[in-house]
């Protein structure tokens, strides 16, 4: 049996009106020990106002916020702990890799050989030590990170908080230092929450996802099953690619109704040639993607996308298409996949 005490963090009823709105509604949200967690979705869903209540930035209106089994509602940041990495990484430009790392520790009056050790412990985790006497703007965004995110390590945090923490680098090297994140965050077995608007980040990193909308969470569940299942039209829009159709689905086809259908590109398959269940399409358009192609199809009055590698058409050609999956939604909520 879960204890609270064997959970990382607990949000219970969490809720906070800004400017007189509100901007998180009622929200729960358990994150287990040593698990990662990326709260998705887009701008203004809550996402980064939930962030700033766990860290102690905010005070919730209601609701409570468990940390290691000690509830922490109405502690300061600097009495929680948490450490947060910001999404700019607000480094002292005046101070070197190692005093920035340093800094929290020497608010708290730690020993100066305690911190000569802890500092020189986490530059090693992210492989700065060669950078320690060097400043932020001798460095590069990504080494800027590392430095940020060391800093927050130093204190040794029970929850590790990251607010867009690769938004500022380029597409390539965030690709390279999201994989460093969570090769370190499983080494180290440290509960992390991580703010995010890309799924693609999310998807990669994460051991479950909360899709945010609205102040309140959506789905919450393993990047898998929230691809495979979403369980609203919301999470299906704003997960992966999807056609979207009105109307009814039964073996692959798609006729009159009132249900609202989502169909991944890569569920539906084209051929040149006639296939086992196939309808003929028409190719309106093909965009390369880099190692597959999007191609837009018409199938009688139906418009749909598959993503293909292979027999790659152009346009105008005619061919045949099945799907083979479809998800149905009704009133905004899955009620079956086909």
């Amino acid at each position: 049996m879960t204890t609270p005490s064997d959970e990382g963090l607990i949000l219970h009823g969490l809720s906070k009106i800004l400017g007189g709105r509100t901007i998180i509604d009622n929200l729960d949200l358990t994150v287990h020990k040593g698990e990662m967690v990326s709260l998705l979705g887009p701008s203004g869903c809550g996402k980064t106002t939930t962030l700033r209540m766990i860290a102690g930035f905010l005070i919730p209106d209601q609701g409570h916020i468990t940390i290691a089994g000690k509830d922490v509602t109405e502690l300061g940041p600097e009495k929680r702990p948490s450490a947060m990495v910001f999404q700019n990484y607000a480094l002292w430009p005046h101070m070197s890799v190692f005093k920035n790392v340093a800094y929290p520790l020497k608010v708290r009056k730690l020993a100066h050989a305690e911190i000569e050790r802890r500092v020189h412990e986490a530059l090693e985790l992210v492989n700065l030590m060669h950078h320690k006497d060097s400043r932020p703007s001798q460095i590069s965004g990504g080494e800027q990170q590392r430095v940020a995110l060391a800093r927050a390590l130093v204190q040794e945090p029970d929850i590790l908080l990251l607010d867009e923490p690769l938004s500022n680098l380029d597409a390539k090297l965030r690709v390279k230092v999201r994989e460093d994140i969570r090769e370190l965050q499983r080494r180290l077995n440290i509960t992390t929450v991580i703010v995010t608007h890309d799924q693609d980040e999310a998807l990669s990193i994460s051991d479950r996802i909360a899709v945010m909308n609205g102040g309140k969470i959506e789905q919450f569940t393993t990047p898998q099953e929230l691809y495979d299942r979403p369980a609203t039209e919301y999470v299906a829009n704003f997960i992966g690619s999807l056609n979207r159709v009105e109307g009814s689905y039964n073996d692959g086809l798609v006729g009159a109704g009132t249900d609202a259908i989502g169909i991944r590109p890569e569920d539906v398959y084209f051929s040149h040639n006639e296939i086992p269940g196939g309808h003929r399409a028409t190719v309106e358009l093909v965009v390369p993607r880099g190692h597959f192609y999007e191609v837009y199809l018409k199938r009688e009055d139906v418009a749909l996308r598959a993503f293909v590698s292979s027999d790659i058409p152009k346009h105008g050609d005619i061919g045949y298409v099945r799907i083979n999956k479809a998800l149905i939604y009704q009133n905004g909520h899955l009620v079956r996949s086909a």
